[in-house]
């Protein structure tokens, strides 16, 4: 094991239980190669419709992106 992740894992250590299993299935995925997620019940419509959307290649335009990320400069 490298110093990095040991020192990653130090810190991931001192993180509630919830995040340290999101960081963990976040690790796996990448480790493995896995792409497939689980979706939260709560989120799932939401996610068929962003699906829904891109496959009709319905995408956020250049102007509607900049006014997004701007939300975030305030």
């Amino acid at each position: 094991m490298t110093k990095l992740l040991e020192k990653a894992l130090e810190v991931v250590r001192a993180l509630p239980p919830d995040a340290q299993d999101e960081i963990a299935h976040a690790m796996l995925n990448l480790a493995t190669d896995q792409t497939v997620e689980q979706v939260h019940p709560g989120h799932l419509s939401a996610v068929l419709e962003g699906l829904a959307q891109a496959k009709r290649r319905e995408f956020a335009s250049d102007a509607e992106i900049d006014a997004a990320f701007r939300r975030f400069e305030q």
